[in-house]
């Protein structure tokens, strides 16, 4: 079979970056083509995504494309979840698109729930309670009477709204649909209900569609910007966390998955939703993912601690390789913090947060880099125990292994750390998970492969695995117990 290529547009809460894939004697190869920031913009007492400038960013990636002269079987966008674009009768954006971490959602679930209970949203959908979900934001949006909302003709999630750039076809993705908890994921489709309580009717989202999909072809006017021709768009699986999912090199189902990078998101996949009390009390959440599968998974916040720190550390060196080396020489076990607390979600000052948070539980305060990277690490392997606990009362099979896919498995102390507290092997790989999986969704739409076993056969013979093996399992087990205590 020939070389074919596909174009992937991924882009995470604090950067994005466009992708070639290419599928060459049965292997992916992949190559970036652009990389570049996706900044929060603040103004007018509100938190802003640029929609306008990482649709120029897309369009200039398949503008490089072309200019090499290669030929492109398909374009497929991921993105974070819940936040979407507002577009008017006429196609334009009518507004950019609030970002989830702005504070305008704060108290949005409580006037939520005076008209309907929460247990009854969280059986109608199985998602974590957060207060940036769609539902909330939307709720919000209509309670303040916001003039985009009253005026928009389509309401397109993140990739859809780039994809309806792209093409003039407004769809809406099942899994990026699946984090905004509005969608049943029994019957997959929007909840009446939970649309009349917002005041919105399914037909404002656009079509249905599923991952693997092709959407349409890029417009005339995409066309003569780029110099490519009616190349089709792939609806992948466009939350991103989806298609890093459909990346993990699993050969069985018993395993669990952690996709590590802003946030950590760490679960399951099963073939039907979890919904139950349990679940339910302990705030997990049901994500569509591919062919049918569930992505069983509780949030975590992840390294969005270290990133926020590293903007205030003047101490500290630039390369994060050597933060990571350097916080090893910091005391084990000092303090920890709840990752999940409040207090991490925006502060002012992540510095002063956690110094905070330190001293309120009467823990040693971290006073330098290494001191603070190190309590940050720890305390995100403890969270992963403790979350990984949840998730083994919950799960329909036995969980032998953690796959850790993202930029944070290639800290090879945080993923030891997560063995040791876990106490089960650790096997980490692709890094790129995420654009691996838009590729080969990509690459099942143009029937190059079959299914996901598939896929994942191809990815495995395609990349590098590293396996951590538990070490100091009994200092853990003791330091966890304190853990536990300190953050209760």
């Amino acid at each position: 079979m020939a070389d074919i290529h596909f174009f992937a547009v991924d882009l995470g809460a604090t950067s994005g970056r466009t992708v070639l894939g290419s599928l060459v004697d049965g292997k992916l190869m992949q190559r970036e083509l652009t990389r570049f920031p996706n900044r929060i913009v603040e103004t007018g007492g509100h938190f802003f995504w640029d929609i306008l400038a990482l649709y120029d960013e897309v369009v200039r990636g398949l503008r490089l494309v072309a200019d090499e002269g290669i030929e492109i079987a398909s374009v497929g966008i991921d993105t974070w979840g819940v936040d979407f674009v507002f577009f008017g009768r006429d196609g334009g954006v009518l507004r950019n698109p609030y970002c989830y971490r702005d504070p305008h959602t704060e108290g949005a679930m409580e006037a939520f729930f005076e008209g309907m209970p929460r247990e009854r949203v969280y059986e109608k959908t199985g998602i974590q309670m957060m207060p940036f979900n769609s539902l909330f934001q939307l709720s919000t949006l209509r309670r303040n009477h916001d003039s985009a909302l009253e005026a928009a003709e389509r309401i397109l999630f993140v990739p859809d709204a780039l994809t309806y750039m792209l093409t003039g076809e407004a769809v809406c993705e099942y899994t990026i649909l699946s984090t905004s908890q509005l969608l049943d994921p029994r019957t997959k489709r929007m909840d009446a209900e939970l649309l009349e309580a917002v005041g919105l009717e399914e037909g404002r989202f656009g079509r249905y569609v599923q991952p693997g999909e092709k959407v349409g072809g890029l417009t005339a006017e995409v066309q003569r910007m780029t110099g490519l021709g009616a190349v089709p768009v792939v609806a992948v699986a466009g939350h991103d966390t989806g298609s890093a999912v459909a990346a993990v090199p699993a050969e069985n189902e018993r395993f669990a998955y952690l996709s590590c990078g802003t946030w950590s998101l760490l679960g399951i996949e099963t073939r039907e939703a979890i919904i139950s009390e349990k679940s339910y009390a302990y705030n997990f959440t049901n994500e569509g993912g591919i062919e049918g599968t569930t992505r069983f998974l509780k949030n975590i916040c992840g390294m969005w601690l270290l990133e926020r720190c590293r903007k205030e550390w003047t101490d500290a060196p630039a390369d994060v390789n050597e933060i990571n080396r350097n916080s090893m020489e910091a005391p084990a076990f000092r303090s920890f913090i709840f990752p999940d607390a409040p207090d991490f979600a925006n502060p002012v000052s992540m510095v002063e947060a956690i110094r905070g948070y330190c001293e309120r539980t009467g823990q040693p305060v971290p006073q330098d880099y290494r001191a603070m990277a190190r309590c940050i690490f720890e305390s995100l392997a403890m969270r992963y125990r403790q979350v990984l606990g949840y998730l083994k009362e919950l799960a329909p099979m036995p969980i032998e292994r953690l796959h850790v896919i993202g930029g944070g498995s290639k800290n090879e102390f945080l993923m030891q750390m997560a063995a040791n507290s876990l106490g089960m092997p650790v096997v980490t790989g692709p890094v790129e998970g995420t654009a691996i999986g838009n590729i080969m969704l990509q690459a099942k739409a143009a029937g190059v492969v079959r299914d996901l076993f598939e896929m994942r056969r191809v990815i495995a013979d395609s990349i590098e695995q590293r396996t951590y093996l538990p070490q100091e399992t009994e200092a853990w087990d003791k330091a966890y117990e304190r853990y536990l205590k300190v953050t209760k």
